[in-house]
């Protein structure tokens, strides 16, 4: 069984944060359908980042997942981001409403990745790292996704996107919560205890390790919120490139899965905390240097960088 676990789980977790992005994969049809400006990309992204913060903190100051099966927290936050995802297909909606619905997404989505990497360390007390490697690969590709349905496909409406993604995340969360019981290092029965977030700042190398990812944070999602943009606003400087936009969206952002996987494993050979600080390095590098590579006129260089 437990062979069977860490399968179950990936594909869960892919299945459930297809729900992160599908707003950002269908951006252009939500725009042009309620009526909404340009700003309208910054707004939505910001909408479901500042639900996932909200939801985080709120489940963890409420030890939820510890309180709670974990397999049941993550169905039940799948059926709930799912229904939100698809409340956004409304058409009496304003750009208020999807604001809340994407930032209610996002909050669920507390449920989903932090709870199914918890899932993961009840099952896998060692080799956690190449285990945790795969998670975050499916969620990379689960975010990619909704990209990838929006480009395959000129006969799918967006509003089949975001069907399809609901769908695909109820799917994911029953799958958890039927094949996933507790796993055997689980810790349940953890009381509310409102000073474990101080103590755990209180550590040196969490907190050091923790403001790492906050970083990092703010500069892959707006990368991957701005991939389409990017490519669109480089092919107006360059016609002749002729992008399908959301297939490349969706092979820029979802090869990080594979560097994902590939990082869980270098964590073995060089251990964690060199083989983030060089991903970080290289990828703060990558984001310095980005804006001249818009000037450039060749397609080719431009996407390979990306």
């Amino acid at each position: 069984m437990k062979k069977l676990v860490l399968p179950v789980i990936i594909v869960s977790q892919f299945c459930c944060t297809s729900l992160w992005f599908a707003g950002n994969g269908v951006m252009e049809d939500l725009i042009d359908n309620f009526n909404m400006n340009a700003s309208a990309l910054g707004h939505l992204t910001s909408a479901v980042q500042f639900g996932f913060i909200t939801g985080t903190l709120s489940f963890a100051i409420l030890t939820i997942a510890d309180r709670f099966p974990p397999s049941r927290v993550f169905f039940f936050s799948a059926l709930l981001g799912a229904l939100f995802n698809l409340g956004a297909i409304w058409e009496g909606n304003s750009l208020a409403s999807i604001l809340g619905l994407r930032f209610l997404t996002g909050f669920f989505l507390a449920g989903i990745y932090p709870v199914g990497m918890k899932i993961a360390a009840d099952y896998f007390e060692k080799g956690l790292g190449i285990s945790l490697g795969y998670l975050v690969g499916a969620l990379v590709l689960g975010t990619a996704f909704p990209h990838l349905l929006n480009g395959i496909s000129l006969e799918l409406s967006w509003r089949s996107v975001l069907i399809t993604t609901s769908i695909l995340a109820l799917f994911g969360g029953i799958l958890m919560w039927t094949l996933v019981p507790n796993g055997p290092f689980r810790k349940a029965g953890i009381a509310i205890d409102l000073s474990a977030f101080f103590k755990v700042f209180s550590d040196k190398t969490f907190r050091a390790a923790a403001f790492g990812y906050f970083g990092h944070m703010w500069e892959l999602y707006a990368f991957w919120a701005f991939v389409p943009v990017m490519l669109g606003s480089f092919q107006k400087l360059n016609p002749e490139a002729n992008f399908n936009i959301p297939v490349l969206s969706f092979a820029i952002i979802g090869i990080g899965g594979l560097a994902c996987v590939l990082g869980g494993y270098l964590s073995r050979f060089f251990g964690t905390k060199r083989t983030a600080f060089m991903a970080l390095l290289l990828s703060g590098i990558c984001c310095l240097v980005s804006p001249l590579l818009i000037d450039q006129n060749s397609a080719t260089l431009f996407v390979f960088f990306l």
